[in-house]
């Protein structure tokens, strides 16, 4: 709703927190409301008493029966008509079965989604399946195996039964997803509607030549008419005495017709539509008068028409509508989604009347009202489009209290209006008192309302987050001295325990503090165990912080993080410190305590990164906390000491630091084979088996596995036989001993052989993946030695898999009546195993060689040419290693040219590792070798011709240019990436960064183009660009789960800057003369002098934006860095960041000056303002900076724009009296003002009564009714009280108005009759 000039709506939501959890379907209970059906359902039995078109109650009596089959109260169908009603005779089909192509299309589109949904629910639910069968199975696997043979076999065929399923599943949801994505071919015979249109008749035939046109149209769509359709329905809705399902169905056909032809509505004949749409809003029944609202609805075109329909009187009827009680519910959401599709017209709001909006606002402010979300929304919109308009209706006091109590489920919303018109002056006057964004903290800050009201203090905590995440709120709530967040900050201190765990859950959230692994022990209390789960954390969480520390820095510039930073600075400036070592001290609840101690230890940590050292130094000492270490020893209330709970923190700090620092190491010198995850690092807090064991403790350690007492797999310890293999086996000695004296090797290879049906015949389950594992490390220990590669060369493993291979080759002459590699056993079984076994041993020239001789490699090629095997495909390429040069890559290289696309996305993928990372080899071959074979294969791939494989690569591609070496690489192969367009253009610009790219550019004239196409235009892309990178950044939405297949690419992370021309040009010598010469930066420069304050015109903020971008990109280099000190724009970005009325400009400001502080000679200009910036051991600037003074940072100077009032409301321009003599007729009207004083309602009221038993014919006058709307339009009313007025009058009184009917006192007074109301609908202020 709010433009996306701000910072963002809401932070990514943190694993483990229940805050968070429930935040990605904070909007699912609005979808009832926001997304309401278009279609009514009419009552389901006949009305008894129908009466003529000309009396009062035309279509039906107002008190018919609404129920419907299955429904709850208030819902209604898709369509108006009723299937459960008799039919007729001479029924026909209805007019609503029409369909369009374009509502063809939409209905398939909406079908698909529909069904993919299914699909992904109905997987979702296999996986849980799945994963509880696992669970139970890896339970049964530790009972004996007598006492547990028919339980396990019942849950591996459960789990056998899930794998199937989901296999399924998978398969439809692809199917489905490519159905989808096919363009439907339409009818050829649709396109003559056109000339039908121009040559329609226009003559109304009888009902009998209807019926039957009706039913040669319906068998004939092509042959349909609209103008026809439309007059002849129209026709019939003049048949008076009909049931109200008839004038409803005839509805539907209407709104059918509009969606078929939508260019219809535009000649519409309003005087005999506008006739028919009248007398079905002054119907009786509520289902005729909703389905009236629906079709003016769909006849809306722009805004004339909106003129039009309002000249209907249709104000006045919209508000009878919606003051109604709640059992008319059908008829009041029509009404009120009527009123929401002026939205949808260009300047449609401003034809919304003051009368009407002041109606929503009442329903807005009737809490027990089942509209009051919709009412809410409603409001909210409006506010964004014109908010002076709810201003002046008293529609800002609903919306605050509903931001508020924490009641509204879309909170979210309200928050970015709120936020939208806080963002610019000339909107931030329309709030009242400033301070409507505060009222989520209300909750937080007073104890009494905390108490039991978790779901309240769950909404207003997210609404909280969206504010803190968003430029205009945190400038808005940094006013008053911080007051706000200090409060927020002081309510840890009260005795709430849900109120202060929901607290440490928000900052968490605010601060993007993720949660260790080990987080659900050390708050559980599990002490003991803490270190040795730190200590056996798997290391792929370490392994990618080290590759991204491997990468070049200079290339990610996270915008979050230095957001993060000034969060931090100034939760730290609010006492945040020192406001959690007291709740350490004063809590009594050991699990509060152990959760503040977390969060204390890495707030800690995150400002001794992000934070400048002189502010960082000061948080480290913590004197509050540790005044007296040892004072709470004596008191055994308060449980373990202060400074045990630090020393713990610290320690498990320092563990983890030490662990990332030996996997950075070892990820440098150890070759780490990668066979698809199916390894399993070893616990490093697990004592590993020495190789360098005697033979009897390792002839006692072989017995203990019992392998070699028994052939029973279930009872051997494969644990214990993971370590012998990974540990003394490793040893000539010990490997020669198991070979020639024991069964160990034998039987435990035996165990892998296919036609020995063990492993083959295992279920594939997560506790049985351990028999690969165990494989996988068996295969390579015989690698090492001589013997092991004889005894695995003549075993008749390889010799099975080789002949169970070649059942996939019909030229083979090997078939079997269940072939090993089948589709269904590769999915039950563990025979996919047998490729990560294979793997193993295509990492080692050695096996290589075993491959060879018997012929698998000739396997494999065939494999590749399978059309229908393309999970065989994947299982093989996703399994090998292709560090060494061999076979294996041709095979690659083959399956990236002419296997389907399916499979080149997935071959491409696997290049990545390949591509970006050192693999360490057993050949000859160099790391850059098989980085330079891996990229020269991607450059193949950007010439593919499906754009999906292509832009794979170009991801691929522009992460392993992070490296200099692969960038030049990359440069020297001289892609042409022409034809991929926008796509290709990041790979482009990071060429621009090595001399070689820049010369090679020079030659294509590319750089002049694109230096000119950025000038032009690019740079105003490239803010939209970064803000939309950040506001999803800081967004909920739940990520959708990676494929188990597909190994996930490293995409443009949100937040990030994106790569930007002027940055990549000022990398090279070459280019910083070329921006000299061209004279661009001087541009941007004087752009920024010159129109640095401007806050009203849209279009030059965003020049000016795309300018501050330019510059800090250019900055943010070392060799462009001189240009800031040659133009002295520095002092001018100052100037926004420190004095612009647009918060959202100086937020954009901040970020520039981040970035510019990322170069020495920038972080200096810097620091002569008095800017520090954070920077790292070495001295190196960490691109977050902080002003010298946060509250002259956040100071807001105070503008006046005046906005416009509606003109002072008086009596004198009320419309006239009926008799200006009659003091009666005086005397209604102001006990009608009465009612909006709640303390005269209850006399007014009884006073109304008695003036309408002793003057009836007062409630019959229609210039009295016209007097009382005008009240209500310049006065706010409660929902009961215009509800009571309505009901005063006589039901005629409506009539009279909207049909002009003369009645004896419209004939008498002339006058009367004249007036604007008569005339024309309320005028919209």
């Amino acid at each position: 709703m709010a433009p996306s000039s701000t910072l963002g709506a809401s932070t990514t939501p943190t694993p483990g927190n229940p805050f968070r959890q429930e935040r990605a379907g904070s909007m699912r209970d609005m979808d009832d409301v926001q997304h309401l059906k278009d279609g009514l359902a009419p009552p389901s039995r006949a009305a008894k008493d129908a009466r003529s078109l000309s009396n009062a109650s035309i279509f039906g009596p107002r008190g018919a029966s609404l129920a419907i089959t299955g429904a709850g109260p208030g819902s209604f169908s898709s369509n108006l008509k009723n299937l459960n009603a008799p039919r007729h005779t001479g029924s026909r089909p209805e007019l609503n079965t029409f369909t369009s192509r374009e509502d063809v299309h939409s209905d398939e589109m909406g079908a698909s989604e529909r069904r993919q949904a299914d699909f992904r629910e109905k997987i979702s639910k296999e996986f849980k399946i799945k994963t509880g069968s696992e669970n139970l199975l890896d339970a049964l696997l530790q009972k004996p195996s007598k006492q547990s043979k028919d339980q396990r076999f019942k849950v591996e065929s459960e789990l056998s039964s899930s794998n199937r399923k989901i296999a399924e599943l998978k398969s439809q949801l692809e199917e489905e997803i490519e159905r989808s994505k096919r363009p439907s071919t339409p009818n050829q015979n649709q396109h003559r509607l056109s000339s039908l249109f121009r040559g329609s008749p226009l003559r109304s035939p009888n009902h009998v030549e209807f019926v039957s046109d009706v039913e040669h149209i319906e068998s004939h769509p092509e042959a349909e008419s609209p103008t026809f359709v439309l007059a002849e329905t129209l026709q019939a809705l003049e048949v008076e005495g009909m049931q109200p399902d008839y004038y409803v169905s005839r509805a539907n056909g209407l709104v059918e017709l509009f969606k078929r032809h939508p260019t219809l509505k535009y000649d519409l004949a309003w005087s005999i539509f506008g006739l028919r749409v009248q007398t079905m809003l002054l119907s009786e029944s509520r289902e005729v008068v909703a389905a009236g609202y629906r079709v003016t609805r769909h006849a809306i075109a722009d805004r004339k028409s909106l003129q039009t329909i309002r000249s209907l009187h249709t104000d006045s009827l919209v508000i009878l509508s919606l003051v109604k009680e709640s059992k008319a519910t059908i008829e009041r959401e029509q009404a009120l989604k009527f009123i929401r599709a002026f939205l949808d017209v260009k300047d449609g709001v401003k034809e919304i009347s003051n009368a009407v909006i002041r109606t929503v606002v009442s329903i807005a402010e009737h809490p027990e009202d089942r509209l009051r979300n919709m009412a809410i929304l409603t409001l909210t919109e409006v506010l964004i489009r014109d908010g002076v308009l709810v201003k002046n209706a008293g529609g800002l006091a609903p919306l605050t209290d509903a931001l508020g109590d924490g009641t509204y489920p879309g909170s979210e919303s309200l928050v970015s209006a709120f936020l939208y018109l806080t963002d610019a002056p000339q909107l931030r006057h329309i709030l009242s008192s400033g301070r409507e964004l505060e009222a989520p903290f209300s909750a937080f800050t007073d104890p009494s309302a905390a108490y039991g009201h978790e779901e309240k203090l769950k909404v207003n905590a997210r609404s909280i987050a969206s504010i803190l995440n968003t430029w205009p709120g945190l400038f808005t709530l940094a006013t008053r001295g911080f007051a706000t967040l200090r409060s927020l900050i002081l309510s840890l201190s009260h005795p709430e325990p849900f109120a202060r765990d929901l607290v440490l859950d928000l900052l968490f959230d605010v601060l993007h503090i993720k949660p260790p692994s080990w987080t659900s022990s050390f708050l559980a209390g599990r002490r003991l165990t803490t270190y040795g789960r730190v200590s056996s954390i798997k290391p792929d969480q370490m392994e990618q912080q080290w590759q991204v520390e491997s990468e070049d820095d200079a290339n990610r510039v996270s915008l979050i993080d230095q957001y993060t930073a000034l969060i931090l600075a100034v939760l730290v400036h609010c006492r945040l410190i020192e406001a959690l070592s007291l709740l350490i001290e004063e809590t009594v609840d050991p699990s509060l305590r152990r959760k503040t101690t977390l969060l204390l230890g890495e707030v800690l940590k995150l400002a001794n990164y992000t934070l400048p050292s002189g502010i960082s130094s000061n948080l480290q000492v913590l004197p509050s906390l540790m005044k007296n270490p040892f004072q709470d020893i004596k008191d055994d209330n308060l449980g373990v000491p202060v400074s045990s709970i630090i020393y713990q923190v610290d320690s498990v700090n320092r563990t983890l630091h030490r662990t990332s620092a030996a996997t950075a190491s070892t990820a440098n010198t150890k070759a780490k084979p990668d066979n698809n995850n199916s390894q399993k690092t070893t616990d490093s807090g697990k004592p590993r088996l020495s190789i360098d064991m005697d033979e009897i403790h390792f002839r006692s350690l072989l017995v203990e596995t019992q392998v070699v007492s028994t052939v029973n797999y279930l009872k051997w310890k494969w644990d214990l036989i993971l370590d012998i293999i990974e540990g003394p086996l490793l040893n000539p000695k010990r490997l020669d001993e198991a070979i020639k004296a024991t069964k160990f090797l034998k039987r435990l290879v035996g165990f892998y052989r296919p036609f020995k049906y063990r492993f083959s015949n295992a279920r594939n389950t997560k506790p049985n993946q351990r028999y690969v594992r165990v494989g996988c490390a068996l295969f390579r220990c015989l690698l090492q030695t001589n013997e092991g590669v004889q005894y695995l060369t003549e075993s008749k493993l390889l010799r099975q898999l080789a002949e169970c291979l070649a059942q996939l080759d019909r030229m083979s002459g090997l078939t079997s009546t269940s072939p090993l590699f089948a589709p269904e056993r590769v999915s039950e079984t563990m025979t996919s195993g047998y490729f990560t076994l294979l793997g193993a041993l295509s990492s080692d020239a050695q096996g290589l060689v075993m491959l060879a001789r018997w012929r698998i490699l000739n396997m494999f090629y065939r494999i590749i040419d399978l059309q229908d095997r393309e999970d065989l495909v994947q299982l093989l390429l996703g399994n090998m290693d292709f560090s060494i040069d061999s076979h294996l890559r041709v095979m690659l290289s083959k399956a990236l040219i002419s296997c389907p696309k399916a499979i080149r996305i997935f071959s491409t993928k696997l290049l990545r590792k390949y591509a970006t990372q050192d693999i360490p080899t057993n050949s000859q071959d160099t790391a850059s070798d098989v980085a330079y074979w891996a990229i020269r294969l991607l450059v193949t791939q950007l010439y593919d011709p499906e754009v999906e494989v292509s832009e794979v690569a170009v991801q691929i591609l522009q992460e392993a240019c992070n490296r200099k070496s692969y960038l030049e690489y990359v440069v020297k192969c001289r892609p042409a990436l022409d034809h991929l367009g926008e796509i290709g253009a990041p790979l482009l610009l990071r060429f621009l960064s090595t001399s070689l790219g820049y010369k090679y550019l020079d030659g294509l004239d590319y750089i002049t183009q694109e230096m000119d196409d950025w000038f032009l235009g690019r740079n105003e892309k490239y803010v939209t660009l970064v803000e939309a990178s950040l506001s999803r950044a800081l967004s909920h939405e739940s990520e959708r789960p990676k494929s188990m297949v597909d190994e996930p690419i490293v995409r443009q992370q949100l937040g990030i800057v994106p790569p930007h021309f002027y940055r990549e040009l000022t990398r090279t010598k070459e280019g910083c003369k070329l921006l000299r010469d061209s004279g661009h930066f001087e541009e941007f420069v004087s752009t920024i002098q010159s129109s640095w304050s401007e806050s009203g015109d849209a279009e030059t903020m965003l020049k000016v934006k795309g300018c501050l971008w330019a510059v800090g990109n250019v900055g943010s280099m070392e060799l462009g860095a001189p240009f800031l000190e040659l133009s002295n724009v520095v002092r001018y970005i100052l100037m926004i960041a420190e004095g612009s009325e647009v918060m959202s400009m100086r937020g954009t400001a901040f970020f520039v000056l981040g970035l510019i502080s990322r170069s020495l000679h920038g972080m200096e200009i810097l620091a002569e303002h008095g800017w520090d910036a954070a920077t790292d051991q070495n001295g190196q600037s960490l691109g977050y900076c902080l002003p010298p003074s946060l509250d002259i940072f956040f100071s807001i100077r105070p503008t006046r724009v005046e906005i416009p009032f509606p003109p002072q409301i008086t009596l004198k321009s009320m419309p006239p009296a009926r008799d200006e003599s009659d003091p009666t007729e005086s005397r209604v009207i102001s006990l009608v003002i009465d009612l909006g004083n709640t303390v005269l309602t209850k006399r007014a009221i009884g006073d109304l009564h008695s003036i309408r038993n002793q003057r009836p014919e007062l409630f019959k006058s229609v210039a009295v009714f016209r007097r009382v709307m005008y009240i209500f339009e310049c006065h706010r009313f409660r929902l009961p009280v215009m509800r009571f007025v309505i009901d005063m009058f006589d039901k005629n009184v409506m009539r009279q108005i909207v049909l002009e009917e003369a009645s004896d006192e419209a004939e008498s007074d002339e006058e009367t009759e004249s007036q604007p109301l008569t005339a024309k609908p309320f005028p919209s202020t």
